[in-house]
């Protein structure tokens, strides 16, 4: 056979491989599928204890990113960091079993009510037991993990914090939500955006705000009227529905997805948590004073984030912006483009912006402000 036939066939069974982890892992989140999961799991635990043996589980550990910067790690493949056990012969790993199985209950009886539930619900069901929300928060985690799928897919939700408004229209749950008809008018993300249908749109493109202030000030600007576009917030760091119902528009829609945020570590932060990004120069004559420099803490922020592996291994260009931040030592606020007038954000300087077709090939550095042509990949 020869070389370039037998890495054909190499190609082909490594794609059918994980095609067919991709469908077992689908399987596995069906909801009577998950329901026997966690009866055989439980059942385990009860049959062990009537044998007068400690239950003894094993949760596969994981992470987003690393500290190599060669780009030859693979902490982003999938595969387990390592596993942590959890006995009945530690105190700390009792109380934490006892969380895990009351939670486990809770989430058997929404799979089997066909009703969705959030964080908060779970915890307000037993406060005195779960004592604070994170620990209701890591039980679902490792909930996740030994049943092998997303919080969606136990029907637990998150209070969405996500904002919309612009050219858009789309049904949730049976009822019709139309931006359209008021495209300036704010909405609140969908929380279970699985249950999000018959999407249309006549926008040009999706704009991401990383501010609810900046969302506020486009909207009294009449932006998606002057400008045929969705508007999304996440309000700050976006949660898991502001994650996902972009991820849904993206696929539906196929439209150029651009962001806007701070250039200043924590709006870097926000770019990586969507996965997207690049940056450029002093275009707009921005007074010293409107310059603010970087603290201790930014400082400490952008040396941590140049450490992480993915920005060497996926995207270089991005870890040179950082170094560029904190080589110039100096952040800017979007706000501060009102230094020219109020409605300098939403008339001039983004229309300029996503018109300029350099933006669309990632190229470039702004110091006001970061906006990015966008991947994003919803989180589990």
């Amino acid at each position: 056979m020869h070389e370039g036939q037998e890495s054909k066939n190499t190609c082909k069974m490594m794609t059918g491989e994980v095609e067919r982890k991709m469908e077992r892992k689908r399987l596995n989140a069906q909801p009577l599928a998950l329901i026997r999961k966690i009866k055989g799991f439980t059942r385990s635990i009860v049959e062990g204890l009537a044998r007068g043996s400690a239950p003894l589980i094993y949760i596969d550990r994981f992470r987003n990113y690393c500290t190599d910067t060669s780009g030859n790690c693979s902490c982003s493949s999938g595969l387990p960091a390592g596993k942590e056990a959890i006995s009945l012969k530690r105190e700390c790993h009792a109380r934490r079993l006892d969380v895990l199985l009351r939670v486990l209950l809770i989430v058997q009886q929404l799979l089997q009510e066909k009703r969705h539930g959030s964080k908060r619900d779970i915890y307000y069901m037993h406060p005195t037991v779960f004592k604070e929300q994170s620990v209701v928060d890591r039980a679902i985690n490792d909930i996740c993990i030994l049943l092998q799928c997303s919080r969606h897919n136990l029907n637990v939700v998150s209070v969405g914090n996500g904002l919309v408004m612009g050219w858009l229209r789309y049904v949730e749950s049976g009822r019709k939500i139309d931006c359209i008809s008021n495209p300036n008018t704010a909405y609140p993300i969908p929380v279970h955006v699985e249950e999000v249908n018959d999407i249309l749109s006549v926008a040009q493109y999706v704009l991401v705000v990383e501010k609810e202030s900046v969302f506020q000030r486009l909207a009294n600007d009449q932006f998606c009227k002057r400008n045929h576009c969705i508007v999304i917030t996440g309000r700050g760091y976006p949660d898991v529905p502001t994650r996902r119902f972009l991820r849904l528009l993206i696929d539906k829609l196929h439209l150029p997805v651009y962001c806007l945020v701070d250039c200043d570590p924590y709006g870097f932060d926000i770019l990586t948590t969507y996965k997207f990004g690049s940056l450029d120069s002093d275009n707009y004559s921005i007074p010293q004073q409107c310059l603010l420099p970087l603290t201790v803490e930014d400082k400490r922020k952008v040396e941590a984030m140049l450490h992480r592996c993915y920005l060497q291994r996926e995207v270089p260009k991005w870890r040179f912006e950082l170094e560029l931040l904190l080589y110039k030592g100096v952040k800017f606020e979007i706000e501060a483009l009102s230094v020219h007038s109020l409605t300098f954000l939403s008339h001039e300087y983004l229309p300029s912006k996503i018109n300029n077709g350099g933006c669309l090939q990632l190229l470039g550095w702004w110091i006001t402000s970061r906006q990015y042509h966008i991947r994003v990949e919803a989180e589990h």
